[in-house]
């Protein structure tokens, strides 16, 4: 299978969309391909399209041979993706990425590839299976590290490298404050820069390596920011490609960072086992991982993937692994710049959705608390965006023990605090609460609330 488990945007949709016709036009198409292969004659209203990107119904064999022999697909391929999954081989911009050989020359060949259109579109499904989830982290782990390149080019000091981890700090710094929009497009200004680099320069080993560690964080924020808009494949593109700089900079602790955000992706788009492919990756060698707060982040991650596959057990083992990771954590300046976010306070609030979607309120509410309340807390005026979306999980909480009082005080702080926020994340997350409210419509100040976060 090439598709993930979460479709949000159906990848027919993509391609009629790119087709330029119309739905009716583009079956229209198919109709006449199928009658040309012999078939006879098939219907094409717009309403099939409509069954077959929003209402889960699979075309019969002989329309699936048409779609694809119009895209130049083969009966092979249809046999052996299935139905929508064939369809993400007529997306032909993904390959590069997906395909190209885990050695330096295919990370530089990737990170070429990425940040140009195709990654600026809405496509809202995810274009990893959960075997091409194991392969990556497998050709990760066992990946050749980049090799001293020759001297032909201009000669690339420590002092560049020097540079993009100042300004990749100030970007992860923005992304707190600015939003996911703007940040994305710095971070791709930042990628393209290093690419030119690696491609035309040259520089010793050790500088070579930076530079890929480089691209590898400038890749994961260009992800995480992908995600944070919406556009899933996109996310997964930078997120396969920061991936492959890691393994080229020899870095085992910036690829765990990579497969953790990853791993969050895939749990929030309805496939949590294919998230705990990516964290027991990462953590299947943990004595490679440097940092504390990255093995707290990636029993974290676990955690929430295992919730929400209804794991309550394996989720809470999870929750005590990443405290106690934690608790071997130095002060944040001795620790990874990128980790300066996880602390007692980010767990708590791991575990307090962890508890809500294990359908565990009361214990939810009790870490939502622990999270503002410790010495070491989670810090809302700086983690905008998540304090956004944990405020409207515990309002979630309130609802689900039947405190409607409580749920509407905090989903009122809810909407004034998301007016500076440009967030899918937060949006879906409102759109939850809404959801979990609708069943209390006949209270009035309930629809009054309703009406207002419409």
């Amino acid at each position: 299978m090439i598709t993930g488990t979460a479709m949000h945007t159906h990848p027919l949709t993509t391609l009629i969309a790119r087709s330029g016709l119309t739905a009716a036009g583009y079956l229209k198409r198919v109709a006449d391909r199928h009658k040309a292969l012999g078939y006879g004659a098939m219907a094409h209203r717009k309403e099939k399209a409509t069954r077959w990107t929003r209402e889960g119904v699979t075309p019969e064999r002989t329309a699936l041979l048409a779609i694809a022999s119009l895209h130049g697909l083969s009966a092979a391929d249809v046999d052996r993706h299935g139905w929508p999954g064939f369809l993400l081989l007529a997306l032909d911009d993904d390959q590069a990425v997906l395909e190209s050989p885990w050695t330096a020359a295919g990370t530089v060949n990737s990170l070429t590839h990425v940040g140009g259109p195709v990654d600026r579109d809405r496509r809202g499904f995810l274009i990893a299976s959960t075997s091409t989830l194991a392969a990556a982290v497998a050709q990760w782990m066992t990946a050749e590290p980049a090799l001293a390149v020759t001297d032909t080019g201009r000669r690339i000091g420590a002092e560049a490298a020097d540079l993009f981890d100042v300004r990749l700090d100030a970007l992860r710094h923005l992304d707190d404050t600015v939003g996911a929009g703007q940040v994305y497009d710095a971070a791709i200004v930042e990628l393209r820069l290093i690419t030119a680099l690696l491609k035309d320069g040259s520089y010793s080993q050790l500088t070579g390596r930076r530079l890929f560690a480089a691209a590898a964080e400038a890749s994961r924020l260009a992800s995480w920011c992908s995600y944070d808009e919406g556009r899933l494949a996109a996310a997964e593109r930078h997120f396969v490609t920061s991936l492959r700089a890691a393994a080229s900079a020899h870095d085992p602790t910036l690829g765990a960072v990579t497969l953790a955000f990853w791993a969050n992706l895939r749990y929030s788009s309805g496939d949590p086992h294919g998230a705990l492919h990516l964290t027991d990756g990462a953590l299947a060698d943990r004595r490679k991982i440097s940092s504390p707060r990255v093995l707290a982040m990636l029993h974290a991650r676990a955690a929430r993937a295992h919730s929400k596959a209804g794991e309550s057990a394996a989720a809470w083992r999870q929750i005590d692994a990443a405290f106690d990771a934690y608790a071997t954590a130095d002060v944040p300046e001795a620790d990874l710049t990128a980790m300066y976010w996880i602390n007692h306070g980010e767990l708590h609030q791991v575990a307090a959705s962890s508890a809500l979607t294990l359908g565990e309120p009361k214990r939810a509410l009790e870490h939502f608390a622990a999270a503002v309340d410790h010495t070491d807390p989670y810090d809302t005026d700086r983690e905008v965006r998540g304090a956004v979306i944990y405020q409207a999980r515990q309002a979630e909480a309130h609802v689900a023990l039947g405190d409607i009082d409580a749920a509407l005080g905090i989903g009122h702080d809810v909407i004034t605090a998301m007016g500076g926020v440009d967030s899918a994340r937060t949006t879906t997350t409102l759109t939850e609460l809404r959801g979990h409210l609708a069943d209390h419509r006949h209270i009035p100040a309930v629809a009054d609330f309703l009406d207002y976060a419409a």
